[in-house]
């Protein structure tokens, strides 16, 4: 039976998860996704890597970490599809997406704290051109802080709903958004769960 996509996907992973790419794959191979927000000055590649692409929502980004749907919105050309929304700091406030956007879909990824510090140095950390981590994050002390803090809340989130954490695979983007697609990278430190409506 075809999935039906809801008109909104709250991502939440950590700096350096790879979930961009993770959700860039998503993306990119099902159809009804709205990529409207993807813009010249919304991408950063580093490596052989696509990194990032499209909006960000933080604290002192572009569009702030506002939850009102006007904002959630703004970055897209239009309304139509579904959205995929990103932020890290939305992972302390998953309780308030739930609430307040009940027929959306929350989409959580997990990498340990010290491998996706890594990553996240790796990919640019502080020199990363969008977005910009500074001020928000300061230092790379506080970078890790934050990593950490963020984790835990994804994990407690996903503890209070029962959710069960799996790899990125072919299989479970089918059963997940109703269509088989070959993961670009296997990640074996990073893992994914989505907590979608009760039917």
């Amino acid at each position: 039976m075809p999935t039906t996509l809801p008109d909104k996907i709250f991502m939440i992973g950590v700096p350096g998860s790879r979930w961009s790419g993770i959700a860039q794959n998503v993306e990119d191979n099902i159809p009804g996704f709205n990529v409207t927000d993807r813009t010249a000055d919304r991408a950063y590649r580093h490596h052989s890597f696509s990194g990032h692409l499209g909006a960000y929502f933080g604290t002192g980004w572009e569009h702030g970490t506002s939850m009102d749907a006007e904002n959630l919105d703004r970055p897209f050309a239009h309304t139509d599809g579904t959205r995929i929304l990103k932020s890290h700091e939305w992972a302390y406030c998953l309780d308030e997406i739930h609430d307040r956007y009940p027929e959306a879909w929350i989409w959580l990824v997990h990498r340990p704290d010290l491998a996706a510090y890594a990553w996240w140095h790796e990919a640019g950390g502080f020199e990363i051109a969008y977005p910009k981590y500074r001020p928000y994050y300061r230092d790379s002390i506080n970078m890790l802080s934050e990593i950490r803090q963020m984790n835990q809340c994804i994990f407690e989130f996903s503890q209070r709903h029962d959710l069960a954490w799996h790899h990125v695979t072919a299989s479970w983007i089918e059963a997940t958004f109703g269509r088989a697609v070959e993961p670009t990278v296997r990640l074996a430190d990073t893992l994914v769960c989505c907590l979608k409506p009760q039917t």
